[in-house]
C-alpha cells in the first residue's frame, strides 16, 4: 500500500481530527508545514469530515497562536529566541517586528491568509506586548477563513481532488513546503 493511499484510509477516522488540531498547533508555533497538508486526507476521503477538519484546524490555529503569543511574551529571552534561532532567524524575527510596527493588524492579516510564517508573527505580538485579545480575534476570523474556504473547496471538488491526491502525495506534500518556503521569501521582500 502506497502512503498516500494509508494517510488516507487513516484519515477516515475520528481520531484524525485531534492529529489535524495537534498539527496546526504546531504549525502555529514552530512547523513550516502549511494545515491545508494535514486538512486535505480527510476531506478528500470522506466529505463528512470537511466540517470537524476545518474545526480541528481552526482551533489549533487558535490554540497554537495563544501559545506563540505567550512564548513571545513570557519566555522571549529563552525559549523565544530558541525558536527563532532554530527554525528562523533573528535577522528574519527583527524584520518581523519592523514590520509589525509598520502595519500591525494588517501584518496579522497577510500571516494568517498566505504563507508568510504566523508563528514569527506571534511570537513577536507576545514580545511587543500588542493586545492579546486583538490578536487573537483578527487571527481567529481570518485563520478560520481561510480553512474554511480551503475545506470548502476541498469538499466541492472531492472526488476529483482524491485522484490527484493519490497520484501526486509526495510532489504536492514537497509542493506545500515550498509554498511556505516563498512565504518566508515574501518576508524579505516587505
Amino acid at each position: 500500500m502506497k502512503f498516500g493511499e494509508f494517510m488516507l484510509k487513516k484519515s477516515e477516522t475520528r481520531l484524525y481530527s485531534w492529529f489535524v488540531f495537534l498539527m496546526t498547533v504546531c504549525e502555529s508555533i514552530f512547523l513550516f508545514v502549511p494545515p491545508e497538508v494535514f486538512m486535505t486526507p480527510p476531506i478528500i476521503a470522506n466529505k463528512k469530515r470537511a466540517v470537524p477538519t476545518v474545526i480541528a484546524a481552526s482551533l489549533g490555529s487558535i490554540v497554537g497562536g495563544a501559545i506563540a503569543y505567550m512564548i513571545g511574551l513570557w519566555l522571549f529571552d529563552s525559549v523565544g529566541v530558541w525558536l527563532i534561532e532554530n527554525f528562523a532567524t533573528m535577522e528574519k524575527f527583527e524584520m518581523a517586528k519592523a514590520l509589525f510596527i509598520k502595519h500591525g493588524v494588517f501584518i496579522i492579516v497577510m500571516t494568517a491568509v498566505t504563507p508568510i510564517p504566523y508563528k514569527l508573527m506571534a511570537i513577536c505580538a507576545g514580545f511587543m506586548g500588542f493586545p492579546a485579545l486583538l490578536f487573537l480575534g483578527v487571527s481567529a476570523i481570518f485563520r478560520t477563513g481561510r480553512f474554511a474556504i480551503v475545506g470548502a473547496l476541498l469538499w466541492k471538488f472531492q472526488e476529483k481532488a482524491n485522484v490527484v491526491v493519490k497520484k501526486y502525495f509526495w510532489q504536492l506534500t514537497a509542493a506545500a513546503i515550498v509554498f511556505a518556503g516563498v512565504g518566508i521569501l515574501l518576508m524579505f521582500m516587505f
